[in-house]
Parts: C-alpha cells; sequence; structure tokens
C-alpha cells in the first residue's frame, strides 16, 4: 500500500501526464513574460547540467550553445515531447523520467542544476531542494525561476483560498514560499531578482551549504 508522500508522487505525475500533450499551448500567453526571463537564467548555466523538470523542453532554446545537459520529468508523456523537442534541434541532451524528491545520481554530481516553476508542484518541496543540494558540486551553483505566495494580506489569502482548486486542475500550488524553502534546504541565496506582477517571480542564483544538516525543514 502506498505512504501518503507516493501517493502525491503518483497524483502530480497523473496530473502532468493528463495536461502533456496541451501544455504548451496552455502557458503560451505567460511565455510572453517567462522567454525572456528563461533566456537570462539559462545563460549562468555551465559544465555539467542538469535540469529537474524539464516538461516539455521549454529551456531548450535558452541553453548556451554546446551545453551538457541532462533532464528529468516526472511525467513520461513530458518527456516524450521533450525528446521530439530536442531532435528537432538537433540538441544531444539526456532526457529520462525521474523524480525531484528522489535523484538518481551520486553526491556532487553537476555544476550547474536548474529548475524552473517545478516547485510548485513537487509534493514535498523542500526534500526536493534538498537533493538539488545533494548532487550539485560543492562549488555549484542552482539556478531557480519560481512563482511564489504574495506577501500581501490580500492577495495572499485568496492565494491561499484559490490553491486547492488551482491545484485540482493543473497540479500547481500558488501559494508555495519557496524562497523560505530554499533556505531551509540548506542553500544560500547570492542573488534574487523579484519579477512580474506584484514580484510574484523570483530569480535565484544559490549556493549549497555542503556543512549544514538535513534536520528541520518545512512542505
Amino acid at each position: 500500500m502506498a505512504t501518503d508522500a507516493e501517493a502525491q508522487t503518483q497524483l502530480t505525475r497523473k496530473r502532468y501526464n493528463r495536461i502533456a500533450w496541451f501544455y504548451d499551448r496552455m502557458e503560451s500567453l505567460p511565455e510572453v513574460f517567462f522567454s525572456g526571463w528563461r533566456g537570462r537564467l539559462l545563460a549562468r548555466a555551465q559544465g555539467k547540467i542538469l535540469e529537474i523538470g524539464v516538461g516539455t523542453g521549454k529551456n531548450f532554446q535558452y541553453y548556451p550553445a554546446g551545453a551538457d545537459v541532462t533532464g528529468v520529468d516526472i511525467a513520461d508523456r513530458m518527456i516524450t515531447i521533450a525528446k521530439r523537442k530536442a531532435a528537432e534541434r538537433g540538441l544531444p541532451f539526456r532526457l529520462e523520467e525521474g523524480d525531484a524528491q528522489d535523484l538518481a545520481w551520486p553526491d556532487d554530481s553537476f555544476d550547474t542544476v536548474v529548475a524552473t516553476f517545478l516547485f510548485c508542484s513537487v509534493p514535498d518541496p523542500v526534500k526536493g531542494l534538498r537533493e538539488l543540494r545533494r548532487v550539485v558540486k560543492p562549488d555549484g551553483r542552482v539556478l531557480l525561476l519560481e512563482h511564489v505566495r504574495i506577501d500581501g494580506p490580500l492577495m495572499g489569502r485568496l492565494m491561499d483560498w484559490l490553491n486547492p482548486l488551482v491545484v485540482r486542475i493543473v497540479g500547481a500550488n500558488i501559494n508555495r514560499r519557496t524562497v523560505d524553502n530554499v533556505r531551509a534546504a540548506g542553500f544560500v541565496i547570492e542573488e534574487m531578482e523579484h519579477l512580474g506582477p506584484m514580484k510574484m517571480v523570483k530569480m535565484m542564483i544559490a549556493r549549497p551549504d555542503k556543512a549544514r544538516s538535513d534536520e528541520g525543514g518545512k512542505p
């Protein structure tokens, strides 16, 4: 019998497989804004790169030429679309199904780890972020682009109220406190930009604090 955590992970996989075929069309409008932010973030990727939550491959066009990229996603239908896009662009990326909360690679495997608009949907975001900290090298960096809960009392409460409905429809939580979660997972945020309406999108460059234990944290 699956544990609650396993059940939540299976449900997330099911939700994103369900919307994979129209995911790009569904997000075409916000991509007008996101595309520029993706480009600025991915220009910082270097060395051996791991992208978590690669989805349908929205970031592929923004990687530096010759980038050495491994990409994983929890939804196999997303990976199928991403593989097709990589083939069309002639990109030799390694793409496979995988769970951000339980990565297959040894400690200190990558120079750069990338995640864009991912930690709104990882069932246990702190656990997933700790996995990123584990697989990135001590002198490596994690590049994040995430939407978060707005701090304002009215909008914050509204996002809390709407969140169960949004999760049920598209699988994403709109009220995650991802900046706090990044720090709780053992990262030092070196750079952060506040983007979009009411600063609800954060672009972060974080380095791992490898000396920190994994005690504590919050979902």
